[in-house]
């Protein structure tokens, strides 16, 4: 219980042993009513040997930047689902099973990477059985409880229902915080190994918590400040890999909290205030990547050793908060850019004029954007692109979004058009695999832009923007240091997504105090669709 709660205070002014929660005097002897009165019957569970397989599966993409499930765990649980039928009237056996089905779901929905049919997508039948296995929200909360609710908001959210995954999130992380997950543990007695479970579970349902409530555009389910809990470190001899990506993935979440506050849900008040949050964004995430460990880092110029997915996924989480806090400066330049399309010189570019350290901004983005390009095709070049994950997507997505969007607001560039015709050929790949949503989204992009033909006519481009050619081989060059290399600033040089996140003195108050105006400070994605859509 928190400070504010009158048991609290009582209990702590109390000289005996007795304690008032509200758990022991509950205003009912019958606990009948609590529990399930229905039967339900496992599916048909695959081998033995190829439900671990389906583990790992899950694992290689969730489990490295979410741990809802340890290894020892799992083992355990999955001897005791092969050994004898659930029962059904224990909350924690029923937890068992819709984890270990939920696993299966996963495992299943990260192995195929193609799928045709009309019943769902890969693993949608063993999600469909574990719900039968949840237990009702006002059941007492546990750790596993709270790992099963995570499971099943993120298969939700992968199955496009956004509404119920953000209300299920939002369950697993308040059962979080009632079983004091947030803080750190003050008993002496419960292990090193148990504190370690007990943060990584939190910063896993923490960092879920961020991203889909940040995709929606909804409110967080707790602030920072309510949270005084170590990251996640290293058990044992494990792998320092481990914990690293999980406390560098967990660290980029707080980022990306912040940039969902400050930047698309907080009314600022000036826009110099606006300015000063993309300022703070920025360098952290600088720092952020400066902090990197070393076996985190990615050189793209190279073949890869050791790569694993939860590397990338943890370096395309970090492209992507750059892509967060720079997107509504380039909205702004889009809609300036089809304003001046239709006025008496539309042969006129808005950015003409503005200082070369705005500018600078912008080609910060744009580096970002060819970054993740160059993930992105080494992620395919090793099977690792998640066809039916919901990170995956969204961040293709918004990639792919960023490029678009560059391409409608500036004169053409080879290098622009290339990184947004291989943005466009992710989502096209992932399309023509069976993912209908991301197909959605690929057509979406690929018909916003109808007046391109007119701005490509304008600057003399020898590329039709309005129909893009889509191609694989268009990744943008790649410089020594692993990132992706943008078109120069004003001035001409180069600069990388990784070393020139500073914003340094770029204020330009006229040109912030428009963007401010330009945009419904709101996340939600068809907030973006909407305004392109409407010019």
């Amino acid at each position: 219980m928190g400070s504010s709660s009158s048991n609290y205070i009582a209990n702590s002014i109390n000289p005996t042993t007795e304690t008032l929660a509200w758990h022991l005097h509950p205003h009912y002897k019958d606990v009948s009513w609590i529990r399930r009165d229905i039967s339900p019957m496992l599916p048909q569970l695959p081998p033995y040997e190829h439900a671990k397989r389906l583990y790992q599966g899950q694992h290689a993409y969730l489990g490295t930047i979410f741990s809802f499930v340890r290894d020892a765990d799992f083992y355990r649980r999955l001897d005791v689902v092969y050994s004898r039928p659930p029962h059904v009237g224990d909350r924690e056996d029923c937890l068992v099973y819709c984890q270990m089905l939920l696993v299966f779901g996963f495992g299943q929905m990260y192995s195929v990477n193609q799928w045709i049919g009309d019943d769902g997508p890969p693993g949608f039948f063993y999600f469909k059985h574990a719900l039968k296995f949840l237990p009702e929200a006002y059941e007492d909360g546990s750790i596993l409880f709270v790992e099963v609710l995570s499971y099943v908001a993120y298969f939700l959210q992968a199955l496009n229902r956004r509404d119920s995954a953000y209300i299920y999130i939002g369950l697993a992380l308040r059962m979080a915080i009632s079983l004091g997950l947030h803080q750190e543990v003050m008993d002496q007695a419960i292990s090193t190994e148990e504190r370690e479970h007990r943060r990584r579970v939190w910063w896993s349902v923490y960092s879920m918590d961020r991203l889909l409530s940040l995709t929606l555009g909804r409110p967080f389910s707790i602030q920072d400040v309510d949270i005084n809990l170590a990251l996640p470190g290293q058990v044992g001899d494990e792998d320092p890999r481990v914990s690293s990506i999980l406390a560098c993935y967990a660290q980029l979440s707080r980022i990306q909290g912040t940039i969902g506050e400050e930047i698309y849900r907080k009314k600022q008040t000036s826009s110099s205030s606006l300015f000063a949050s993309a300022q703070r964004i920025m360098r952290s995430l600088s720092d952020w990547f400066g902090n990197l460990p070393e076996e985190l880092r990615i050189n793209t110029s190279s073949p890869p050793t050791g790569l694993s997915r939860g590397i990338i996924s943890t370096q395309l989480h970090y492209y992507h908060c750059i892509n967060m806090t720079v997107r509504p400066l380039l909205l702004y330049a889009v809609q300036r850019q089809m304003a001046a399309n239709t006025g008496p010189s539309s042969h006129s570019i808005w950015a003409e004029g503005l200082q070369s350290n705005i500018m600078g901004i912008i080609d910060t983005s744009i580096a970002a954007a060819r970054s993740s390009m160059a993930l992105w095709k080494m992620a395919a070049e090793y099977n690792l692109v998640a066809t039916y994950g919901f990170i995956d997507g969204e961040q293709a997505f918004s990639n792919a979004l960023l490029l678009v969007m560059v391409n409608i607001a500036f004169p053409y560039k080879d290098q622009d058009a290339s990184a947004m015709n291989a943005a466009l050929a992710v989502l096209q790949g992932m399309a023509e695999k069976g993912n209908r949503y991301i197909q959605a989204c690929h057509s979406l992009l690929v018909r916003i832009p109808g007046n391109m033909k007119s701005i490509a006519a304008a600057i003399g481009a020898n590329v039709e923007p309005g129909n893009p050619r889509v191609s694989g081989d268009t990744v943008p060059a790649i410089q020594n240091n692993g990132t992706a290399r943008p078109t120069g600033a004003a001035n001409g040089t180069d600069q990388t997504a990784d070393s020139s996140l500073d914003l340094g003195s770029c204020e330009d108050p006229d040109l912030w105090a428009e963007v401010l105006d330009s945009i419904g400070i709101d996340m939600d994605r068809q907030w973006i669709e909407s305004a392109l859509l409407r010019e």
